[in-house]
C-alpha cells in the first residue's frame, strides 16, 4: 500500500489535476493507493474529492481517497507528501510588490526573486518547516514533493534544517521547451534539452533535435536574430537579450527571470501587477483582492466589464474553463511530473525528470554545493539523481552566487529568529538602493504581516 497525502488539496485548479495524475498511473495503482487530502477548509476539497471518486470509477481504480482538516493525520506513515500551500495568495502578494516599489526598490515581480520574495519566502518557510519537523516525526522516510513557492527558498530551509528528502517541482523550464517549439518549429516530441540554474532563472546548455542529432542552437541564433522585436515583447525581449549577451536561452518568462536582475525593468511593464487606485485604500485594508497579470500580452484588453466567476474552475488570469478530459472521454494529464517522481521512486524505473529543485552537490559546477538548484535529473528507488551539468556561463553564475549568499541569509534569519540577517539579505538584493528605505520597508513589511511572518528580534 502507498500512502500519499496531498496538503493544501483544495486548489480548485491544481487539485483535482494532482488527484488524476496520480490515480492515472498504473504503476502506483498496482501497490494500492491511498490518498488523504488535507486543507484548511474542508468545503474546499468537496469538489476534489468528487472528482477523484469520479476518476477512481471510470479508471475502475481502488484507490482509497480520504478528505480530512487533521495535516499530522494526513501525513503520518505517509511515504509521499505533496505541498502546495499558499495562504491568501494575491493579498499578501500584491503587499510583497508594492510596498517594495513605494520605497523606490524596482522589482518587477517579486514572488521568487526581488526584495518581497523574501517575505514571501519567509511566510512559507515557516508553514512548510513546521510540517517538515513534523514529517521527521509521523513520516521520517517520506519525500516531500513542494510545489509552494518560492521553491528554491523553501527547499533550501527544508534541505539545510532538516533530514527530510526534498524535491522542488516548477514547469518553468516547460514554459520555455514550449517556446523553443514555436520559434524552432520542432515538436516537443522531437526536443532533447537540458537546462539549469536556479528556480525562474535557468538557462538551456543544450536543444537538439532528435530525429536528427542536430544541434538547434544556430538555427535559434538566426531565428531570433530576425524576429520582431514586439512580438512576444512582454514575455521575450528581456530573454532574447539575456541571449544574445550570455549565449543561452533563458527559461520561464521576462517577469521570472527578471526578478533576479535590476535592470529587468527597462523590458518588463509591472504596472499592470496587482493594479488598483491607492485613493480607495491599499486591498489589504478594504479586501478587494487585486489581479495577478502574469505578463501584459497575456491581458485580455477587450475582456466585458464585469463576470460572474463563480460558476467555472478557473486557471489564474484565464476565462477559459479547466478541462480535465480530453474530447475522447480519456484524461489528460497536467504535465508535472511528481507522478512520475513517486514513479520511479516506487518501481526502481530509472525515469528522466526534466527539472527538479535539489541541493546541487556538484551537479554545476562552478555553483555552491549546498544551493538548491533546478536541474535534470534521474529517479530510482534510491532517490532523485542529478544531472551532472557544463559549468554555466560566469556572467550567470555570478548573478546565482549573489542570490546564493540571499538564500543562506535567509535560512539563517529564520532558523536564528535574526532580523539583522534579515536585513543584511535586503541589503545585498539587486533591487535594493538605499540603506534608509531598505530599514523603513523592512519594519513596514515585519509589521504588516506579523500574523503570518516568523517572528524575528
Amino acid at each position: 500500500m502507498i500512502k500519499i497525502a496531498y496538503i493544501g488539496a483544495g486548489s480548485l485548479q491544481f487539485g483535482p489535476l494532482i488527484v488524476q495524475d496520480i490515480l492515472m498511473s498504473n504503476s502506483l495503482s498496482q501497490n494500492g493507493l491511498e490518498i488523504h487530502l488535507m486543507d484548511i477548509e474542508k468545503s474546499h476539497l468537496e469538489h476534489v474529492i468528487k472528482h477523484g471518486e469520479y476518476v477512481n470509477k471510470k479508471l475502475g481504480r481502488s484507490a482509497k481517497i480520504i478528505a480530512t482538516t487533521n495535516r499530522d493525520e494526513a501525513i503520518k506513515d505517509a511515504d509521499f507528501v505533496i505541498c502546495a500551500l499558499e495562504k491568501d495568495r494575491n493579498i499578501y502578494w500584491s503587499q510583497d510588490f508594492h510596498i517594495p516599489r513605494k520605497y523606490g526598490f524596482e522589482q518587477v515581480y517579486g514572488e521568487n526573486g526581488g526584495v518581497g520574495s523574501l517575505f514571501h519566502a519567509l511566510r512559507n518557510i515557516k508553514v512548510i518547516m513546521d510540517l517538515a519537523r513534523k514529517m521527521e516525526e509521523l513520516c521520517p522516510h517520506a519525500m516531500l514533493l513542494n510545489f509552494s513557492n518560492p521553491e528554491h527558498k523553501i527547499c533550501e530551509a527544508v534541505t539545510r534544517l532538516t533530514s527530510i528528502k526534498t524535491v522542488g517541482l516548477c514547469h518553468g523550464v516547460f514554459m520555455g521547451r514550449e517556446q523553443l517549439s514555436k520559434l524552432l518549429g520542432v515538436p516537443l516530441t522531437d526536443l532533447q534539452t537540458k537546462a539549469c540554474g536556479i528556480n525562474h532563472f535557468t538557462w538551456f546548455q543544450e536543444i537538439i533535435q532528435k530525429s536528427t542529432g542536430e544541434d538547434l542552437y544556430p538555427k535559434l541564433k538566426e531565428i531570433e536574430q530576425k524576429g520582431d522585436w514586439l512580438a512576444n515583447w512582454h514575455e521575450l525581449a528581456l530573454g532574447r537579450i539575456l541571449f544574445r549577451r550570455f549565449g543561452q536561452w533563458p527559461s520561464p518568462a521576462s517577469n521570472h527571470y527578471g526578478e533576479y536582475l535590476r535592470w529587468a525593468g527597462e523590458f518588463v511593464i509591472p504596472q499592470l501587477q496587482f493594479f488598483y487606485d491607492p485613493y480607495d485604500g491599499h486591498p489589504w485594508e478594504n479586501n478587494q483582492i487585486p489581479e495577478g497579470v502574469y505578463t501584459v500580452d497575456r491581458v485580455d484588453y477587450e475582456r466585458e466589464w464585469s463576470k460572474d466567476w463563480s460558476k467555472k474552475l478557473l486557471p489564474v488570469g484565464s476565462t477559459e474553463e479547466i478541462q480535465l478530459e480530453n474530447e475522447d472521454g480519456s484524461f489528460k494529464s497536467s504535465g508535472e511530473i511528481a507522478t512520475l517522481i513517486m514513479e520511479s521512486v516506487v518501481t526502481d524505473k530509472k525515469e528522466w525528470l526534466e527539472a527538479v529543485n535539489v541541493p546541487n552537490k556538484g551537479a554545476i559546477p562552478n555553483l555552491p554545493d549546498d544551493l538548491v538548484v533546478e536541474v535534470p535529473a534521474y529517479g530510482d528507488t534510491s532517490g532523485i539523481h542529478p544531472v551532472q551539468m557544463k559549468p554555466i556561463p560566469e556572467g550567470i553564475a555570478a548573478t546565482i552566487r549573489l542570490h546564493a549568499s540571499i538564500h543562506q541569509l535567509l535560512v539563517e534569519a529564520y532558523n536564528e529568529q535574526s532580523k539583522d540577517k534579515l536585513l543584511q539579505a535586503i541589503l545585498i538584493e539587486p533591487t535594493v538602493n538605499s540603506y534608509r528605505n531598505a530599514v523603513d520597508m523592512c519594519n513596514e513589511m515585519l509589521t504588516l504581516q506579523e500574523d503570518v511572518l516568523p517572528q524575528l528580534k
